[in-house]
C-alpha cells in the first residue's frame, strides 16, 4: 500500500472568523461615503482614512482627496480626520485654516487619548507602548507631549527614565499584538515595580480577536495568507503572530494578484484572514484565486463573535458646507 502523499490529501482553505473590518474602520469608511453624499465632493481627508490601499483608491474615485496635513486644504472646505486619531495641534491647524471638520477617530483610540490627558493632569509619567512614527502614536503623544515617553518594544525598556517611580502608568497603541505588548509591560514592571496599568485593556478587541483566530489557523496550515496593506500595523502583526504560532510560511498581500504560486508548493492547507481595515471583497478574490488552483474546500474557523458597532461622527448631522462658508467670512 502506497503512503498518502501530501498531494493526495484534499486541499483546503481555513478561513478565519472574525477577520476584516472592525467597528472603527467600518464607521470611518461609511463616514467618508456619507459626507460625500451629503455635502458633495470634494471631501478632504487628512492621512489615509484607514490603512488600506483599495479603500483609499475607491474613496478617491468617489471624490475624497487625501492630504498629509490639514494645512494643505484650501480655506472654506471640509476636512475629515482618520480613524487613527490626531493630536490637539491638528484641530487647531484646521480651525486656523478656516475648515469645517469631521472627526472619524475610532472611539477606542479616543479612549486612550482621554486616559493620556487624565494621567498627564495628575502629573504621571506615561509610557506609551507603540511603534515610532505610527499615526495613532503621534496623535496620542500629542495629547500630553511633556508626559509621554514612547516605548517601542521590550528592547527599548533599558533606555526609559522617569521622574518619580511611584507615578508611572503605561498605555498602548490599540493595534499591537497582545503578546508583544505584555512582554514590554513585564519588562517595564521589572524596572518600575509600581507601574500602574490603564483602567481598561487598551489593545483593541478586534486586533485581539483577529490574532486569536490567526493562532488557531497557524497550528493547522502550512501557509497563512493575510490580506492587508504594508502600512497597516494590525495586518503586519497578524503575519508575525502566525509565524510565532507555528505556521511554516505566512505572507501579507494587498490583492490576490500578489500571491506567488511558489508559496503553494507542497501545501494542502492554506489559512486565510484579513486585517481590520480590509473589505471582504478582497478576501473573496483570494478565495477565488485559491479555488482556481484546487483549494475549493473552504472551512470557517470561528473563534469569536463580534457585534460591536459605533454610531457615526455627530458632525454629519450638521450643514458643514454652510459652516465652512461662514468660517471664511469671519
Amino acid at each position: 500500500m502506497g503512503r498518502m502523499t501530501a498531494t493526495s490529501r484534499p486541499k483546503r482553505v481555513l478561513l478565519a472568523a472574525p477577520r476584516g473590518y472592525c467597528a472603527g474602520v467600518d464607521r470611518a469608511v461609511i463616514a467618508v461615503e456619507k459626507a460625500l453624499e451629503q455635502y458633495g465632493a470634494p471631501i478632504y481627508v487628512r492621512h489615509e482614512i484607514v490603512h488600506n490601499k483599495y479603500v483609499v483608491q475607491t474613496l478617491e474615485k468617489k471624490g475624497a482627496i487625501f492630504v498629509d496635513q490639514a494645512t494643505e486644504v484650501p480655506p472654506g472646505n471640509i476636512v475629515m480626520f482618520s480613524a487613527h486619531g490626531v493630536a490637539p495641534s491638528v484641530h487647531k491647524e484646521a480651525a486656523d485654516g478656516k475648515l469645517a471638520t469631521i472627526d472619524a477617530t475610532c472611539p477606542l483610540v479616543t479612549k486612550v487619548h482621554k486616559e493620556a490627558v487624565r494621567f498627564a493632569k495628575e502629573d504621571f509619567d506615561i509610557l506609551l507602548i507603540g511603534h515610532e512614527g505610527h499615526e495613532e502614536v503621534i496623535g496620542t503623544s500629542g495629547e500630553a507631549p511633556d508626559h509621554i515617553t514612547l516605548v517601542d518594544g521590550p528592547e527599548d525598556v533599558a533606555n526609559v527614565t522617569v521622574r518619580d517611580e511611584s507615578k508611572v502608568v503605561w498605555l498602548s497603541q490599540t493595534t499591537l499584538s497582545v503578546d508583544e505588548t505584555m512582554e514590554t509591560v513585564d519588562a517595564l514592571k521589572e524596572k518600575f515595580p509600581q507601574l500602574i496599568s490603564p483602567p481598561s485593556d487598551d489593545i483593541c478587541y478586534a486586533t485581539q480577536n483577529r490574532q486569536i483566530a490567526i493562532k488557531e489557523l497557524a497550528g493547522q496550515a502550512e501557509l497563512v495568507i493575510v490580506v492587508g496593506s504594508k502600512n497597516s500595523s494590525n495586518s503586519i502583526r497578524m503575519v508575525e503572530v502566525a509565524k510565532q504560532a507555528g505556521a511554516p510560511d505566512a505572507h501579507l498581500v494587498d490583492f490576490a494578484s500578489e500571491i506567488d504560486e511558489a508559496w503553494l508548493e507542497g501545501v494542502t492547507t492554506v489559512g486565510l484572514s484579513s486585517g481590520a481595515s480590509v473589505p471582504d471583497v478582497l478576501v473573496e478574490e483570494v478565495l477565488e484565486w485559491l479555488s482556481a488552483r484546487g483549494y475549493g474546500d473552504v472551512e470557517i474557523v470561528k473563534t469569536a463573535d463580534e457585534s460591536l458597532t459605533f454610531s457615526l461622527p455627530k458632525e454629519l448631522r450638521r450643514d458643514l458646507r454652510a459652516e465652512a462658508a461662514e468660517l471664511v467670512k469671519k
